[in-house]
């Protein structure tokens, strides 16, 4: 699952963690990557928003700040119950001489499904399109997807800001595949607004080895209500580095 939560603060201005973990809890994910999470903001009544929902779900997360004003923070996590292991956080680029851009980050777990790594990345894009080209050029460096250690099976998840028509999306496109127009899982679904959902800015790229068996964008009332956008889901099973593809993993994210 990648889901925005905007804080934690609902379509009705109302903070409320509890029923944004229930949103998740009731698909029961095996892994969760999130955005916009406050970390000890007054905003937000201090809280930490990362923690708070990893209690309440019963995961472990990593946490990274993608914005630091002294002891307040904001960014992104990965959530999962899975074993994992932390391997990179760090800043995107962003553009020089334009006031008032937010920065952003990228957060990259290795998380064990039954034996097999799988490589996961959760990021979340400016708002800027010549911005965003600049991050989407950083993700698929030598840092991020580029990197040696960054092997199939691979999933890059995060609120990208950015359609499919646009040059940023073509630009992680054309590393992995979005995991929605793989074949035979029907029609694209939309997250944002989550009232009214129209757009697809929130997505799910994977490597071949990720075999992506249903797609979804929950919109019940309460996903409607907790924050501004919808839950991504994708349920994919893992196929074997040399194998038929019966032997594959089930998982979800």
């Amino acid at each position: 699952m990648t889901y925005n939560v905007h804080r934690c603060v609902g379509m009705d201005r109302k903070l409320d963690i509890d029923r944004v973990a229930a949103v998740i809890a009731e698909y029961e994910p095996d892994v969760v990557a999130l955005q916009e999470l406050d970390v000890g903001r007054r905003r937000t009544r201090h809280v930490d928003q990362a923690h708070a929902l990893a209690i309440l779900l019963e995961m472990s997360f990593h946490f990274h700040p993608a914005m630091k004003v002294e002891e307040e923070l904001y960014g992104d996590a990965i959530l999962t119950h899975r074993p994992e292991r932390l391997v990179r956080t760090g800043p995107l680029p962003t553009l020089a001489g334009v006031p008032g851009l937010e920065p952003r980050g990228a957060l990259w777990l290795a998380i064990d499904f039954d034996g097999v790594e799988v490589q996961v990345i959760n990021t979340h894009l400016g708002l800027v399109p010549q911005e965003q080209r600049l991050q989407a050029a950083a993700l698929v460096g030598r840092e991020w997807l580029g990197h040696p250690d960054c092997r199939d099976p691979v999933i890059l998840v995060g609120d990208m800001n950015a359609t499919a028509a646009t040059r940023p999306y073509a630009r992680l496109a054309s590393r992995l595949d979005d995991a929605q127009k793989r074949p035979g899982l029907g029609k694209l679904v939309s997250t944002f607004p989550s009232g009214f959902p129209m757009l697809r800015i929130d997505h799910v790229f994977v490597s071949p080895r990720i075999r992506v068996t249903k797609v979804q964008a929950p919109s019940f009332p309460l996903a409607r209500m907790a924050s501004d956008h919808l839950p991504l889901i994708v349920d994919f099973e893992i196929e074997p580095a040399e194998a038929p593809a019966s032997a594959s993993a089930s998982a979800s994210a």
